[in-house]
């Protein structure tokens, strides 16, 4: 009887959740025990070994920012490789301007739905009112570049440096163009496309190889939120926190599952099985960037998108599609205008499904985003803009939940764009195996 190697005891999902729960509990107990601070001494010999320092600033977080480091260290060579393979395949290039704008109208159009949903809701709940939460006058809130300068700054003037920065925007505009130009270069664009297949290739291997040890990472991401979360500021919050979890699982589930079901005719609950690994990856990166590798390979090799489409839709609604961060703007809206007694009128509130909507794509290259949007839809509305500061304590375990839905999106956008083109595998769609070699990766066998 050949002994089954130990990574193919469990699928990659109950690995993964393995390392979520053990992560949890691992924090929620060195809570209960230390407190958030963690600060206590435990002599060891000549020396004293502080919790704090050992396992959250130490163990925890080396481990957490060493995965998250990894899965970032791929995503630019993915997207640049994969987009200018997807791109030179293409035997009409005009083909790429309504991918676009397929595309682009697909994740307006979704994140408009979700701000509304959340407007309803929160105006139905009523998470602000009664509330007299202390507020911190001095929060200042980042500006937002002009429309304009965004459009320009998604050229790069120097492709290495914006490869080298991280800039995706600029990253997909130049891998577009040298993709176009490998298709109309004949025979040297056809050599040099074959090494870009072989790139690729190389490129998803090693992303199937930082899956398989996604678990440990998980862990040590979560052991550390958790050993530092305030549990009282969840608890003064509670309304709030709750309707947008809420509000993030009906858009997930009922939205974009009513969606693909009538875009495409594909049963949703296929769907949502297959994308849970990209789900919980996600989820504990708080990332949906560093999760592109793992949504990439997904999409390809579960749900049956080509990699001529999965290429272009995926790294821009990594970049441009934020329904979960609007529908915490939504929330965060009506939150904040009833805890400071504003009334707000319809106009207003269509101001801000508007404002809200075309800012994911003005401050998609922005660094804390999620914080400039809602400030800029505050200050549309003439609410205070320090009024986000109420809702900072609770951000890090929401901006976990709806970077999970912002990759369901993603790839449910992809499947419609792909279906719309005849791009896509019903196939692989249709099989539940579809994908488990990434769950069962020998490393006995990659060694030798």
């Amino acid at each position: 009887m050949t002994k089954q190697p130990s990574n193919q005891k469990f699928g990659l999902t109950a690995r993964i959740l393995i390392g979520m729960i053990s992560g949890i509990l691992t924090g929620v107990i060195l809570q209960e025990l230390f407190g958030t601070s963690g600060d206590i001494l435990i002599p060891l010999g000549i020396t004293t070994l502080s919790i704090n320092d050992f396992f959250v600033n130490g163990l925890f977080h080396v481990g957490g920012s060493i995965f998250v480091a990894s899965l970032k260290m791929i995503v630019v060579p993915l997207v640049f490789v994969s987009l200018v393979v997807g791109t030179c395949s293409l035997n009409d290039t005009s083909k790429l301007a309504r991918l676009g704008g397929k595309s682009i109208a697909l994740y307006l159009m979704t994140t408009a739905i979700a701000i509304t949903l959340a407007i309803l809701l929160a105006l139905v709940v009523g998470p602000g009112q009664g509330l007299n939460l202390p507020t911190d006058q001095n929060f200042v809130a980042k500006e937002a570049p002009g429309f304009a300068q965004v459009i320009i700054n998604m050229f790069p003037t120097n492709p290495i440096s914006s490869m080298a920065q991280g800039n995706m925007l600029q990253v997909i505009v130049f891998a577009l163009l040298f993709g176009v130009s490998m298709a109309l270069a004949g025979k040297s664009g056809e050599r040099l496309a074959a090494l870009f297949v072989d790139l690729n290739a190389v490129i998803m291997r090693l992303v199937v190889i930082l899956m398989n040890v996604a678990p440990y990472g998980v862990f040590f991401l979560l052991a550390k939120l958790f050993t530092t979360l305030e549990y009282e500021t969840i608890g003064s919050l509670i309304k709030y926190f709750f309707l947008v979890i809420f509000v993030l699982l009906l858009h997930a589930f009922v939205v974009y599952g009513s969606l693909l079901k009538a875009f495409t005719g594909l049963s949703p609950v296929i769907f949502f099985k297959k994308m849970r690994d990209a789900a919980l990856f996600a989820f504990s990166t708080s990332s949906s960037g560093a999760t592109l590798p793992v949504t990439m390979e997904t999409a390809t090799k579960k749900l049956g998108v080509k990699n001529s489409i999965a290429s272009f839709t995926l790294p821009m609604g990594a970049t441009l599609n934020m329904d979960g961060t609007a529908i915490m703007q939504g929330v965060a809206t009506v939150f904040i205008a009833q805890v400071f007694a504003v009334d707000l009128a319809l106009s207003d509130y269509l101001m801000v499904v508007l404002t809200a909507t075309l800012a994911s794509i003005g401050t998609a290259a922005v660094p804390g985003v999620g914080l400039i949007m809602l400030a800029m839809v505050l200050q549309q509305v003439g609410l205070p803009v320090e009024g986000i500061a109420l809702i900072i304590g609770v951000d890090r375990l929401l901006d976990m939940t709806r970077t999970a839905v912002n990759v369901t999106g993603d790839c449910m956008v992809s499947c419609i764009v792909a279906s719309s083109e005849k791009e896509f595998d019903h196939e692989m769609f249709a099989n539940e195996d579809a994908g488990t070699e990434i769950e069962n990766v020998d490393f006995d066998k990659l060694k030798s």
